[in-house]
């Protein structure tokens, strides 16, 4: 794969003095070339607003921002472009889900069922809905490595359930969810599932149809795409059933004095103008990840994982968070060391131009289930190499060192 390392220019600096080494794409990933160059074109030749005009620059702008549709309902092989909508990212997708079809069909008692280890996007939203409707809001177990069980899942969605959101893949355990069997188990109750893919999406193969989810969101920027740009798929009879939460331009289709009608799918939920350059470069950071082939990038972090918990779990006083087996997680790992805040190691590191994330992660729930305040993470993508991840265990056994005849 490090072939393609050359395709990413960010990659090719020099940070404090000593070579970049970014693992913190599950924040946000880096842009190849093939996405910057497309990007550039649009905004150099073709820049114009899409749907509204007649004219050349107009038509080349429309057809390269609805063709984009059409390249992501094949990546993640949904039946039709109108159940695929664009917004600003996995955060509106959801809320969109909460807001439209949750406000219109959640009642009094009705349970709502997600898991401790969501995202702030795929808890608040069901949290403030819950809220608002009198609803119950229910949290399935982990288990003690950061896995759900079936059988939980089967004791906590009852025929009272009416939604299950869950994170596809966690964005601090790395656990990767059995969306297919959990989403059986929500229409054997009646209820439907919403899918949390920011971290998935990226990392490997989709396919809508054969998870059978009823909604499914995820982000851009974390797939090589500009930023300000995400999709939320859902299936065409809900979504037609489904009142839009933003009005004004493009989503109409006939304006009166007092009383309005909507466009067909999916344009009734794209009110105003839309992010059309990031539109465009999402198609082409969907070109580049399908010619690489999402199967090859899996595996490709799969044994990036393999590798650095192997060398990661060598050094002394280091925890590691989720499941041990990297075909149970995604291209990320979580852990704390001994004596050192989440914040000072990711200072220390980064004075050695190694870039991870430390925080709560946006998962405070997560957070108090765990039994920590904070936790580092680094998380890797198609262009890091066991090198990075040298780099980094160096960086980890250099920082504890350096604390320990500190704090001695």
């Amino acid at each position: 794969m490090n072939e393609y390392r050359k395709d990413f220019p960010i990659l090719n600096q020099e940070v404090n003095g000593h070579p970049l080494v970014y693992l913190d794409s599950a924040a946000t990933s880096q842009k190849p070339v093939q996405v910057l160059e497309v990007v550039r074109k649009y905004y150099d030749f073709d820049n114009a607003n899409v749907h509204r005009g007649v004219h050349t620059l107009g038509n080349r702008a429309t057809d390269a921002y609805e063709g984009a549709r059409e390249k992501v309902r094949k990546f993640i092989n949904a039946k039709s472009t109108k159940e695929i909508i664009y917004t600003r990212g996995t955060t509106t997708s959801i809320n969109t889900v909460a807001s439209s079809y949750g406000r219109q069909n959640i009642q009094e008692g009705d349970e709502i069922v997600i898991t401790y280890m969501e995202h702030h996007s795929n808890l608040i939203p069901w949290q403030q809905l819950a809220k608002e409707k009198k609803a119950v809001l229910k949290y399935i177990d982990l288990e003690e490595d950061g896995t759900i069980s079936l059988e939980t899942v089967k004791k906590t969605v009852t025929p009272k359930t009416k939604i299950v959101a869950m994170t596809m893949a966690s964005n601090v355990l790395g656990t990767i969810n059995p969306i297919k069997e959990v989403a059986a188990i929500a229409h054997e109750n009646g209820a439907v599932m919403v899918v949390d893919a920011a971290q998935a999406a990226p990392h490997m193969k989709i396919d809508v149809q054969d998870l059978d989810c009823d909604f499914l969101a995820f982000s851009g920027h974390k797939m090589c795409a500009p930023t300000g740009i995400g999709i939320l798929y859902g299936k065409q009879e809900l979504l037609e059933k489904t009142e839009p939460i933003e009005f004004g331009g493009e989503m109409i289709d006939f304006v009166d004095l007092y009383d309005s009608t909507w466009k067909e799918l999916p344009w009734k939920f794209e009110g105003g103008t839309p992010n059309i350059a990031g539109a465009i470069g999402l198609g082409a950071a969907i070109d580049y990840l399908t010619n690489i082939g999402m199967e090859r990038i899996r595996q490709h972090e799969h044994d990036l994982v393999a590798y650095a918990l192997s060398e990661m779990e060598k050094i002394e006083g280091i925890h590691i968070y989720g499941p041990k087996d990297p075909d149970k997680r995604c291209g990320l790992i979580t852990f704390n060391l001994d004596g050192v805040h989440p914040h000072d190691l990711a200072t220390v590191l980064d004075m050695r131009g190694i870039a991870i994330r430390a925080g709560h992660h946006c998962a405070q729930p997560l957070m108090k289930w765990l039994n920590v305040s904070a936790t580092a993470r680094a998380s890797f993508y198609l262009y890091n190499n066991k090198e990075d991840i040298d780099a980094l265990v160096e960086g980890l056994r250099a920082a504890k060192e350096y604390f320990n005849n500190v704090f001695e």
